[in-house]
């Protein structure tokens, strides 16, 4: 069982027209500092915070209690102007864990009025999280033929395929920046990622996948990490490398 918490900004588009019309820097220096404080938070918790959209993240947030995100909230609400609504849901894939949040706060289940908290709770401690860790092999030699531009494309158009593709798997995928993306993984995406990479060799385009299973985000993306540490490591020795390598604890 995953449980993820989704955090949106409330009114934001009222606030930032009180802003005026000189307010895009404004606007993404708030982004920035929110999701700097929003990952120093929840991470303290062994949690892991992902982007969504600008104003909305999906926190996988297992073994987080209530009482926990009431306290993230309360921090949140002394440090910035704007509030957030936090919907929580728990599901046996990722995806599933999403439309039950999205549930919660379609149809106002409330845990917590007072600091806007909508959702389902698990009342077992069964929890487990899998992290899949994938970036491209070599992208450097990109760069003798393509501006940093044409890279760019190249790894949003990479982003728009991996993510149809596994939500497909009922798994959620996330760009984290430069070349590397993180897949909140069900066990269908991990037994189908090596298909996945297969694929998109078509485009020219070498694929590592670093898996990582523990009971919270945290330790997750941790062994992710590792694991895709250790398909450099064994590049770099010289011997023949696996393109997907999985680590549990």
């Amino acid at each position: 069982m995953i449980q993820l918490s989704i955090l949106k900004i409330t009114g934001y588009g009222p606030w930032t027209l009180t802003l005026g019309s000189d307010r895009e820097h404004e606007l993404q220096m708030l982004q920035a500092t929110l999701y700097k404080e929003l990952q120093k938070l929840f991470s303290e918790k062994n949690c892991l915070v992902f982007h969504n959209r600008a104003d909305e993240f999906f926190v996988v947030s297992n073994g987080l209690s209530l009482d926990d995100h009431i306290n993230i909230q309360k921090t949140l609400e002394k440090s910035f102007e704007v509030g957030l609504t936090i919907s929580i849901g728990y599901g046996k894939s990722p995806f599933e864990a999403n439309l039950k949040a999205y549930d919660a706060k379609k149809n106002n289940v409330i845990l917590n009025q007072e600091h806007n908290i909508f959702g389902y709770m698990y009342d077992e401690d069964s929890f487990d999280v899998s992290i899949m860790h994938l970036d491209v092999d070599d992208l450097t030699s990109q760069r003798d033929t393509n501006s940093p531009y044409e890279i760019s494309s190249l790894i949003f158009e990479l982003y728009s395929k991996m993510s149809k593709y596994f939500i497909q798997k009922n798994s959620l995928t996330f760009f984290m920046g430069g070349d590397n993306f993180m897949v909140v993984a069900s066990q269908e995406a991990k037994n189908s990622v090596q298909e996945f990479i297969n694929q998109i060799k078509n485009d020219k385009i070498i694929l590592n996948c670093g898996i990582g299973n523990a009971t919270n985000a945290r330790q997750a993306v941790k062994l992710a990490t590792k694991s895709l540490d250790t398909i450099r490591e064994i590049r770099d020795s010289g011997k023949e490398k696996p393109e997907v390598y999985e680590l549990s604890c």
